[in-house]
Order: structure tokens, then sequence, then C-alpha cells
């Protein structure tokens, strides 16, 4: 039992480690803010996986992003822990987004320059389907009891950690730049970066969220990678902030 129990909770963080990548790299560095961009191979690998592990749409998930930017804990934003409180949105993230993304003018209005492709039409745009392959490779991997528990594990602490950088990071947390979102380090180590929020409100083009020698974003190791394999192209050299200072990257 001892080693169901080890193998479920390692493959299923495993498996949350690559949503988590995936969506910062490529849905949220890539797609919502075009920080970064990727080699035809290296984007269709990370619509596979955010497609397999998530089930997210990603024009939905672009336009919900881009929306709480314009409207960052005002009202308007899809998630604000200011406007709805840290805890109901921890509680009830999916809701939120699930409302938002229903919602045809935010789709209309911040993903136009997201195309739908034929690929989106017969598999992409259909969650269900792409959440039953990831859970039926898990179960071939590792067997059925192992395998559910493995997806069980991942579904929470995805869930979870996305959950937490929409409320708890903008409630708690260092900020060294003047935004409503907070710096938290732990979060960033399960969120692959996502967790430096107020680095990254402060800077949002910029395809790294480190921005001080302590600070670790394991999502901008994953581009530097790419960068030195020639699979990536980030948009700026420099990290610009609202006050015109820049830090070489």
């Amino acid at each position: 039992m001892l080693r169901v129990v080890a193998l479920s909770l390692l493959a299923g963080f495993g498996v949350s480690c690559v949503a988590f990548v995936a969506s910062t790299v490529y849905l949220h560095r890539g797609l919502a803010h075009r920080a970064v961009t990727f080699k035809r191979p290296v984007t269709e690998a990370f619509r596979f996986l955010v497609w397999i592990t998530t089930g997210i749409r990603p024009r939905q998930w672009v336009a919900v992003h881009r929306k709480h930017h314009a409207f960052t804990d005002v009202e308007g934003d899809p998630h604000s822990p200011v406007l709805l409180g840290w805890f109901k949105v921890q509680r009830s993230n999916v809701t939120l987004y699930r409302r938002e993304a229903r919602n045809m003018d935010t789709m209309s209005r911040y993903s136009r320059d997201v195309p739908v492709t034929r690929a989106d039409r017969w598999f992409y745009d259909h969650a269900l389907i792409g959440l039953g392959i990831g859970i039926g490779m898990l179960v071939l991997i590792f067997g059925p009891l192992i395998g559910l528990l493995a997806a069980f594990v991942h579904v929470n602490l995805y869930l979870g950690g996305s959950a937490a950088v929409n409320a708890v990071a903008h409630h708690f947390g260092r900020r060294p730049y003047p935004n409503g979102a907070g710096n938290l380090q732990w979060l960033a180590l399960i969120t692959a970066g996502e967790g430096l929020h107020n680095n990254h409100h402060a800077a949002p083009t910029s395809a790294r969220l480190s921005h001080r020698w302590f600070e670790i974003d394991p999502g901008w190791w994953v581009i530097r990678v790419l960068m030195l394999c020639r699979l990536a192209k980030v948009r700026l050299t420099e990290l610009h902030f609202a006050s015109a200072k820049r830090v070489p990257v």
C-alpha cells in the first residue's frame, strides 16, 4: 500500500509539473503575452501537453487572462480577491474561469489574434477527450489503481496551484513593485514560476518572471534551454518595467 501511495504521489506530481510548465511557458508567456515564440514542433508539443494534462482551450485561457490584466483588481476582473476575497477565489477559481470563458464579448475582444485551427476543431476544443487520453496513458503505464490515483493527485494539485496564483498571490507575498500582486517563492516552485506574480504584473511582457538573483523561475529555465537549441525566441531581451527601469536578461 505504501508503494502504491508513493508512486501515485510521484506520478501525479510529475504530471502536474509538466502541466504547469506547459501552462506558464506556452499559454501564459507565449500566447497571452507574446513574450516568447516557438518553432512549430515545440508549439505543437505544448498544445498537445496542455490538452492531455489540463483540457484547457488556449483561446479561452488567453482571453480570460488578458481581461484580468486589463482590469486587475477592479470591476471587470474575472477573479479578483480584492473584490471577492482570496478564499472565495481559491475555492471557486474554476467556476469563475468557466463563467468568463463563456462570455462571448470577452472572447471576441481579447483572443482575436488566436485563430481557430483545424486541429482545434478536431482535437483541442474537446477537453474531455484530451483528459481521457491523459488518464488512459497513466493507467497504461502504471496500472488502473496507481494511474487513477495519480490522476486524482494531479487534478487537485494543478487546480489548487492555479487557483493560488489568482487568489493567494494577489493577497499575500513580497511586493517589491507597486501593484496588488505578491511574490511567493514556494508557489513559484510548484507552478513553474507563476508564484512570482508581483514581478509578472510589473513587467507582463517579459518572458522571465525572476528579477533577482535569489528568485527561482523554472519556466524561464525551460525557455532558456529552448533558446539555446534555437527553438524559441524572446520578444524582449530586457525586462521592461512601467518605470522604464531595465535589467539585462
